[in-house]
């Protein structure tokens, strides 16, 4: 959609993510989407949200006002949607592990712009070819532990990743919500040695607090880390196209600082953005929420460029 009035002075995201960008740009991110679907519990649109996506920017500029940046010094390198939406988990493991590889290659970092969570079990191949090395941060409500007797779905991304061989202790999971999850699974977790934070944890130390203790901890021992942004950490008031979302999430606010510092810290390499469905969105809230933490995510890429130069 085209808004009226177009203001040279006030360059929008959308025009960002289309190519345009600084001249000499400080680094380059890339941006993927991965409209899987047919992983997802409850049945849904989660193959719509890549391009709802990209149309929230069109509503956002390209100031960072808190960092006082322009996130058009990164050039944003924007490679379109595989053709996952009628595939299953299994099928899109090595088409987006690979691409996910490739997109790598001549970028800092890449956003994957989901799809639902099955994503982040071919994203985390992609990134690192031996799972030892790879850390992976979740922001998500649940566990994602659920058994793999029947198939992957996007209940149990992270179950998969521990069959896979990723080892627990390398796992970070933050924004667990109390009873949007079972006793079983939480054992799991245990057992596994996966650091689990419950979102009232984050009211009481703050999401910088938690977000830069957890990326701390990845960071002394792997080489690169994967952050899992599920949109269901979301308070269900900020949330209305994620299914899994409930009363008493995080705040808008608290995602997007949680992104930026991200994008900060110089082993993050993969933001993915995952379990959006835009046919139950109001007025783009959720979309727009994604489009935010993309954003966030840029500036801070921009800001850990800027700090080496």
């Amino acid at each position: 959609m085209s808004l009226p009035y177009p203001d040279p002075r006030w360059p929008r995201a959308s025009a960002w993510l289309a190519g345009e960008c600084e001249k000499a740009p400080a680094g380059r991110l890339a941006v993927l989407g991965a409209p899987l679907r047919l992983g997802s519990i409850t049945p849904g649109d989660c193959h719509l949200a890549p391009q709802a996506i990209r149309s929230a920017l069109e509503r956002f500029s390209t100031c960072e006002v808190a960092a006082g940046c322009d996130v058009r010094r990164l050039e944003a390198a924007d490679h379109g949607d595989l053709e996952l939406a009628e595939k299953r988990p299994e099928e899109a493991l090595e088409p987006l592990s690979r691409a996910v590889s490739h997109a790598l290659e001549t970028a800092e970092a890449l956003v994957l712009l989901g799809g639902d969570n099955s994503i982040t079990r071919p994203g985390c191949h992609g990134l690192a070819d031996a799972l030892d090395l790879c850390g992976l941060l979740t922001l998500d409500a649940h566990f994602d532990l659920r058994d793999l007797d029947n198939g992957l779905t996007n209940g149990n991304a992270v179950r998969a990743l521990l069959a896979d061989g990723l080892p627990g202790v390398q796992i970070a999971q933050i924004g667990i919500q109390s009873f949007a999850n079972s006793q079983a699974y939480m054992e799991v977790a245990k057992q596994a040695g996966i650091r689990a934070v419950a979102v009232d944890e984050v009211r009481e130390r703050g999401i910088r607090a938690v977000v830069e203790d957890a990326l701390r901890s990845l960071s002394q021992a792997v080489e690169v880390i994967y952050v899992d942004l599920d949109l269901d950490v979301l308070d269900q008031a900020f949330a209305p196209a994620t299914p899994g979302a409930r009363p008493g999430g995080l705040t808008p606010h608290e995602v997007r600082q949680a992104a930026r510092l991200c994008g900060l810290h110089p082993k993050v390499r993969v933001l993915d953005l995952v379990e959006i469905d835009p046919s139950r969105d109001i007025r783009d809230a959720t979309a727009r929420a994604a489009a935010a933490c993309l954003l966030s995510f840029a500036s801070g890429v921009l800001g850990r460029i800027e700090a080496s130069e």
